[in-house]
């Protein structure tokens, strides 16, 4: 409902529906006994829910007349050869196309083009409210305070770790989960997962901080330290390079570092030490043979690496003879 008002652009006095449980939960002397939970969303919206008569065609002929164009245009079958969808949104797609097709042209009754009615008619609408009922929104749903995670039918689907320990909305949206939460008094969508089954939860790695994730940034405990970071983003990488390579020498190659730093420049340190972290050079007398090549040949050194379809081995040819008589 919210989001077709949002589509009008207003919303009516009234809503003309079927008889379905979440709107109507039975006829007591052929009246409606309304679904208490639809009553304070219509009030909200500042509109009446209606329904049709049970088996009168001249109350439901609008309403089944929607459905018969729904499964006549959108839903695939052999006469209108229309693909099967993989996914909810793909239905949504295909509901956006045809509004816009069916609504853009002329009608044959009107004469004239729905759109443009509705631009008319939308003086005679109330206005939307600025934010969904929280209805829409879904169900809530605690945040574990440990893991950042929530836990559907029987799943667990992490979240940002921003709201570990808070509250948030779920709703399924085909196969879509869509997780909302209240950022500072407004609804925003934090998280949208696939539906997964029982023992396969999904987690995503963009929830969670790089120390969460087993990375680490270098945080300097001593003064070398600090002269070395303070070098430059090359002098970053080129730490956590030569400490997962399991390098020896990195506290003395630190040192010459900031030696090189004072005589050659920050800059010129920097780029080589960025230079030495992508091609894995981490022995002694690396850093300044980058240095002399970038001060020669005033440009940074490109990073090379062995490839698999060069080699300087010699190859087999001067064995083609082997074996044969030479000739007479």
């Amino acid at each position: 409902m919210d989001a077709t008002f949002r589509a009008f652009g207003g919303v009516p006095t009234y809503c003309l529906t079927n008889n379905e449980k979440t709107v109507t939960t039975g006829h007591v002397a052929t009246t409606a006994l309304r679904n208490p939970d639809i009553v304070p969303i219509g009030r909200f919206h500042g509109t009446v829910i209606r329904t049709c008569m049970p088996a009168d065609p001249a109350s439901k002929g609008g309403v089944e007349n929607t459905v018969k164009l729904a499964k006549r245009d959108l839903v695939p079958t052999t006469t209108n050869l229309r693909a099967s969808y993989s996914r909810f949104a793909e239905i949504e797609a295909a509901c956006d196309e045809f509004m816009a097709e069916v609504n853009g042209r002329v009608h044959r009754e009107t004469r004239r083009v729905p759109f443009e009615i509705l631009g008319e008619e939308r003086f005679r609408l109330h206005q939307v409210p600025e934010h969904p009922y929280t209805a829409a929104f879904g169900t809530t749903r605690a945040v574990h305070p440990k893991d950042s995670t929530i836990r559907v039918d029987q799943v667990c689907y992490s979240v940002p770790h921003q709201h570990a320990g808070g509250q948030v909305f779920i709703r399924w949206h085909g196969d879509d989960l869509v997780v909302t939460a209240i950022v500072e008094g407004l609804p925003v969508e934090i998280a949208r997962h696939q539906r997964s089954t029982a023992g396969n939860p999904v987690i995503l790695d963009e929830h969670y901080p790089p120390s969460a994730r087993g990375r680490r940034t270098p945080k300097p405990r001593t003064a070398a330290e600090e002269a070395f970071l303070a070098v430059g983003s090359g002098a970053v990488s080129w730490l956590e390079e030569a400490a997962a390579q399991g390098t020896r020498g990195v506290v003395s190659t630190m040192a010459e570092a900031v030696a090189l730093a004072k005589l050659r420049g920050l800059a010129a340190v920097d780029r080589a030490l960025g230079t030495a972290a992508m091609a894995g050079r981490f022995n002694d007398g690396d850093l300044r043979s980058i240095l002399d090549h970038q001060l020669f040949h005033d440009e940074p050194a490109t990073a090379s690496r062995a490839g698999e379809d060069h080699s300087l081995q010699p190859g087999t040819g001067g064995w083609s003879g082997f074996g044969q008589r030479p000739p007479s």
